[in-house]
């Protein structure tokens, strides 16, 4: 029997925000995520987590779980440009954090990331990536990954790292290292230690979780050293060193066995391979009998999820999504745990077992749903109790949210589109405005849960759809089709018939129907608008696609041209399918967002975009965020999209 406890952390954790009422829609719904990336100690008697700050800026924080000490602030990202992406513990007072940061430079845009050990006080921080000196051949930005977590080798841990060769002017070449290899590494004292020799064409290493490298991932490269979105795989037989082929994985095509994870008692690697044209977990002996064995499928949709626990990262079930996310637990503790949680936490039907102790006595667990944006807790398996700990976002404690449906729209030629409807909160849900919402992607698909950008604007009285339109990963490949780029007529065509459905259903004014998306998703609301120039009477696209052509030519200087090539694809399609070759088409009013930035959509897509609208005689709106990438992840740029997006959409439409 679980039994749940009152709060022990939450007014610790959040005295200073204030009440949600008394801030204005837009800034509540438009702030970041309260609190992500949530772990416990080791010794399970601390949580650290981040936290957002001004602008782009974050922390990380740990806290005592006995609430005996307020959190503690251990390490400061000012978001100028660096931000801290992830934290773990690599002992019970220290932890390994991963860096990156998104700026200009030299004429592009370009990513960089670091690793830096650091005490759970602030003390005795650590680089731990890399160093580099004049005397790289070339600049390489990647600031290694942790590949193992060495459980019970304190303050160790497995880092994969990037090495460049160097030379010096007037001598031999000092190393001729190169490419991703594999160290371990004392985050104290730094004392390192090479487990696996880089090699150029390698892209990851997965470990048994016990601090033994058996797989390698390498890329296909072509050309001048050019992705081509293949993977091949490579094994090691237990107790040996030597590389054995494991097979290859197309992610274009999603082709062949994508290993994820191995199980050094089954001797086997646990990954992700087609079933029936969709997505399977199966397991494959590393015993070199290369047997696969079928683990679960679903007769609907991918099964795409691999659930692991634990500083180990032990399997322990399977996720997939129909309507809702579920989870299938092949720990049979952790099924009935999460049964019995459903039925403590009935509104907060999400249920994730994020980390636990290492002696698996504690849990961290959070808990959401559509109208509930979610809560950290503490499970002791030994009392059986369960303690509320820290919410997700604090700002919205006090608004009601509206529910999310999912319903099915009728396309055109009569196929069903699964999709999610949410109605402002007391709504007849009968001739109210509405907004059609298409996700990003196009590799992607929406799904059942709480939605800040849906929840905002059914708060401020709209209706919103999240059609999974054909091009949505998720439902296989015959509903991926050739992706949402190559396959528009059929995607956009479901983007359209969406917006047609909630008129036909009496669920939308025909007057007051809009089309709003992200990356992916405002093309799709850009290309509705040349596709059905009569039917939407506003579009809002943040950080769009613009131009099929552009955005190849936008990675020519990256190793990933030619895999984005394939990806979008030549043909007649490149032109008809690209919103600014098409502008004069769009009669509804447009406005546009953009990162400066963004390094997936450069800003010069919107800005082309803008430009070719007004050369059609329209008066597009462009908002540019300064120092900011695709996410715009600043809550009060967030703020500030939503409440213009909201003007502009209610003047349009003569709300």
């Amino acid at each position: 029997m679980l039994r749940c406890s009152a709060p022990i952390l939450g007014a610790m954790f959040f005295c200073g925000v204030a009440s949600a009422q008394t801030l204005p829609p837009e800034a509540a719904f438009g702030a970041r995520e309260g609190v992500s990336g949530a772990s416990l100690s080791p010794n399970g008697e601390r949580v650290a987590f981040l936290a957002p700050g001004k602008g782009q800026s974050n922390a990380l924080f740990t806290v005592p779980i006995d609430g005996s000490a307020p959190p503690t602030r251990a390490l400061l990202a000012s978001g100028n440009p660096e931000r801290i992406s992830r934290c773990d513990w690599v002992s019970d007072k220290r932890l390994a954090c991963q860096i990156y940061s998104v700026q200009r430079g030299a004429g592009q845009v370009v990513n960089t990331s670091s690793m830096i050990a650091i005490n759970i006080d602030g003390s005795d921080p650590k680089l731990l990536s890399r160093r580099t000196n004049g005397d790289a051949l070339y600049f390489n930005g990647f600031g290694g990954t942790i590949v193992d977590l060495l459980p019970g080798q304190d303050g160790a841990v497995l880092i994969g790292r990037a090495y460049v060769p160097e030379a010096r002017i007037g001598k031999l070449v000092e190393s001729r290292l190169e490419g991703f290899g594999v160290d371990r590494v004392d985050t104290t004292t730094l004392a390192s230690k090479r487990v696996v020799n880089p090699m150029r064409d390698a892209s990851e290493f997965i470990t048994d979780g016990l601090g033994t490298v058996r797989i390698k991932g390498a890329w296909e490269l072509k050309g001048d050293g050019y992705t081509t979105g293949v993977t091949r795989y490579s094994y090691r037989l237990a107790g040996q060193d030597g590389w054995k082929d494991l097979g290859e994985y197309n992610s274009l095509t999603r082709q062949g066995f994508n290993p994820y994870a191995v199980d050094p008692e089954e001797n086997a690697a646990y990954g992700f391979m087609k079933n029936n044209g969709r997505l399977a977990l199966y397991k494959r002996s590393l015993d070199g009998s290369l047997r696969d064995q079928l683990v679960f499928s679903h007769p609907e949709v991918d099964v795409d999820g691999l659930i692991r626990l634990g500083r180990k990262r032990r399997i322990v079930g399977v996720s997939f999504a129909t309507d809702h996310r579920q989870a299938v637990y092949f720990d049979e503790n952790l099924n009935k745990l999460a049964d019995g949680l459903s039925k403590v936490l009935p509104k907060q039907p999400k249920i994730n077992f994020e980390s636990e102790s290492a002696d698996g006595r504690k849990l961290l667990i959070w808990a959401g749903g559509d109208t509930d944006p979610g809560q950290y807790y503490l499970f002791d398996r030994g009392t059986k109790q369960l303690r509320p700990l820290i919410l997700s976002r604090p700002e919205l404690a006090d608004y009601p949210l509206a529910p999310m449906r999912s319903v099915q729209v009728r396309a055109a030629d009569g196929t069903l589109i699964p999709a999610y409807l949410t109605l402002p909160v007391g709504s007849s849900g009968k001739g109210v405005s509405a907004i059609v919402m298409p996700h990003g992607g196009p590799g992607a698909r929406d799904e059942w849960g709480f939605d800040w950008m849906a929840q905002y604007y059914a708060n401020r009285g709209y209706a919103v759809l999240q059609p999974n339109f054909r091009g949505s990963t998720g439902y296989g490949d015959e509903w991926f089709r050739n992706n949402g780029f190559q396959s528009w007529k059929i995607a956009i065509g479901d983007v359209v018939d969406s917006g047609r459905w909630l008129v036909s259903e009496g669920i939308a004014d025909p007057k007051k129907l809009a089309v709003l998306g992200w990356s992916y998703g405002g093309y799709a609301a850009l290309q509705s608008g040349v596709l059905a120039p009569d039917l939407y009477k506003a579009i809002v696209a943040i950080a769009p696609v613009t131009d099929l052509n552009g955005l190849k030519e936008q990675y020519r200087n990256t190793a990933t041209f030619v895999e984005i090539q394939r990806f979008v694809g030549n043909g007649p399609h490149i032109r008809e399918g690209s919103p600014a070759q098409n502008a004069a088409a769009i009669r509804a009013p447009v406005m546009l967002f953009h990162g400066d930035v963004d390094s997936n959509v450069e800003v010069q897509a919107s800005r082309l975009m803008a430009d070719r609208l007004t050369d059609a005689g329209k008066k597009p709106e462009l908002v540019i965020y300064p120092a900011l990438d695709h996410d715009l992840e600043d809550s009060a740029v967030r703020a500030d999209m939503l409440g213009k997006s909201d003007a502009f959409l209610r003047k349009a439409m003569g709300m």
